[in-house]
């Protein structure tokens, strides 16, 4: 998918720094993320949010329906829930101005940071502060796939190029465990965790890496019977989705925008039992909670340009 990133004429005005970012941001305080513009602030009437397309977006419309309102009702606009199809078209919604909050996966969400502006600021978390979510490398419960090294040899599927858990992090760390994606075994995109998943079950894949936050969610909703896949290998947790607001913002709305995140109440809501085992939005920065994955992507060699998140 080419992205129709709409073209400005000259780099941000009087910009000395900016690191990672597109030449139309800056970052004058070297916190990694898109500083507000002096001037030409949005506060926009109608608030438009969108959701990770990780997933069917149809099924999360009305899952964040409670969220929706609570939002509505604490910045005094109203929102819109967009449904986003890809990773690349939710980056170029937020960078042509049609977006204004987004939650974006994990390994897109540099993208989002460098090529739109995002301003990652909040992350669905436990009552004590933790979040994430780990990489486990699934087979089917039969197969004779035990260790990682028995993924030679095997048609593996990975999710997209652009994924974290579903491709970036197997290449980074599989080497180390004695095994090479496209070196020892053949990798195939699936598109997505849950085809990944589905795919292993019905034997179309030998095995694959997916997120464990969305084959959780998958169990909870049937999709899949935990009895017919095996776990053969588990990482350390890496950060969830992150939760963005678009860096040209009204700081007055911007204010508004976190405290509705971290005053929503999980419970009894619809987003509380999709996300079982979180409780609360929890403020991260993208500076620090976002360093692995950066390690991460540049162990992979990505650049955090249109034509990068285009391979997606």
């Amino acid at each position: 998918m080419l992205l129709a990133f709409p073209a400005l004429a000259q780099d941000a005005a009087g910009c000395t720094q900016r690191g990672a970012l597109d030449t139309i941001y800056c970052d004058a305080d070297g916190d990694l993320v898109a500083d507000a513009p002096a001037n030409e602030l949005v506060d926009p009437g109608t608030l438009v949010f969108a959701y990770t397309p990780v997933e069917d977006p149809a099924i999360y419309a009305d899952i964040w329906d409670p969220f929706i309102e609570h939002l509505s009702a604490v910045t005094g606009k109203r929102v819109q829930f967009f449904a986003v199809q890809s990773n690349s078209a939710e980056v170029e919604a937020m960078r042509s101005g049609r977006l204004h909050i987004a939650g974006y996966s994990t390994g897109p969400t540099p993208f989002a940071v460098n090529l739109a502006g995002a301003v990652p600021f909040a992350i669905m978390g436990s009552d004590d502060g933790s979040f994430g979510y780990t990489l486990q490398v699934y087979a089917r419960a039969d197969s004779d796939i035990e260790t990682m090294a028995d993924l030679a040899g095997k048609r593996v599927a990975h999710t997209s190029p652009t994924s974290n858990s579903g491709n970036l992090a197997p290449r980074a760390l599989f080497p180390a465990l004695g095994i090479t994606p496209d070196t020892d075994y053949e990798v195939s995109y699936s598109g997505s965790h849950d085809q990944s998943m589905l795919g292993v079950v019905a034997g179309d894949y030998d095995a694959a890496p997916v997120a464990s936050e969305v084959v959780d969610r998958m169990a909870e909703r049937g999709l899949y019977d935990p009895q017919e896949v095996k776990v053969i290998w588990e990482s350390d947790r890496f950060p969830t989705t992150s939760y963005t607001y678009a860096h040209n913002l009204d700081p007055a709305l911007v204010e508004k925008i976190k405290e509705a995140f971290f005053t929503f109440d999980f419970e009894g809501t619809e987003l509380g039992k999709e996300f079982e085992g979180v409780s609360k939005f929890v403020p991260i920065t993208y500076q620090k909670d976002w360093s692995v994955i950066r390690d991460i992507q540049a162990a992979n060699g990505v650049q955090y340009t249109p034509q990068g998140l285009a391979a997606e």
